[in-house]
């Protein structure tokens, strides 16, 4: 029962796949977060279906990748480009998270946001449907990490305050072991050498690695984590992953 309050919390939040949420506290938001590695994987299943159209590798990657900003709503990549704002003023805390609360997208949003989407397209034209999975995954994987216990919220208020600390004990490395045990089967399943099965594992292992550093800067310069920080690591987690994927493919 606990278990599918948070599912369907976790497919709400995260995406634009109609649920109906009927419980909403720290509880089912832990198991929301612990689960978005889960909506991550249909999230990319569902976005990599232009890749297998015929066409330009490029175009594909593309409608992927704007797919996936449907998906999602655009949520993610606005809180890129808020905390873009909100680090690249310089400000103190309280000042940078007034800046990341408002509704306009200043230089440091714009450039964040057409490095990071051209990045993911341009790697995504040339790692294909199985990165983009992955890349999808460790994009909510980083999101477990980030609430796990010991790690506070920079606001007494929002999305950042409700999930905050909420994914305790082992959760983080069992979700991480799943993931990186999927990776593996799929990555040995579609390689054409030994080798190239490690690409998809080290790729998610990249993308949540990018994710934590961004995390520890984060909450070195605000205190902690928003909605808009947790945005940011799902964007910087799927990049990398992807970068590294096409790189390594």
């Amino acid at each position: 029962m606990r278990l599918r309050h948070g599912l369907r919390l976790a497919i709400g939040t995260l995406s634009v796949f109609p649920v109906r949420v009927e419980r909403v506290d720290r509880e089912v938001a832990g198991r929301a977060m612990a689960l978005a590695p889960a909506v991550g994987l249909v999230l990319g299943l569902v976005a990599g279906l232009p890749l297998l159209l015929p066409g330009p590798p490029l175009l594909g990657a593309a409608l992927a990748v704007g797919a996936l900003a449907v998906l999602t709503r655009g949520l993610h990549l606005d809180g890129l480009a808020d905390l873009a704002d909100g680090l690249g003023s310089g400000k103190p805390a309280a000042e940078a998270l007034d800046i990341m609360k408002k509704s306009d997208i200043g230089p440091f949003g714009v450039m964040t946001l057409v490095l990071t989407l051209l990045v993911q397209v341009v790697a995504l034209a040339g790692a294909g449907f199985a990165a983009l999975v992955t890349a999808c995954v460790a994009g909510r994987l980083a999101l477990t990490w980030a609430c796990r216990a010991g790690v506070p919220a920079a606001r007494p208020g929002g999305l950042g305050a409700m999930v905050a600390g909420t994914v305790r004990g082992p959760l983080p490395w069992l979700v991480t072991a799943l993931a990186l045990l999927a990776g593996i089967a799929v990555g040995a399943a579609t390689a054409r050498t030994p080798p190239g099965a490690a690409v998809l594992p080290l790729g998610l292992l990249a993308g949540l690695g990018a994710a934590l550093l961004l995390l520890r800067h984060a909450r070195r310069r605000l205190g902690g984590i928003t909605g808009d920080v947790l945005g940011a690591l799902v964007e910087a987690a799927t990049a990398t992953s992807l970068a590294v994927c096409a790189v390594l493919g």
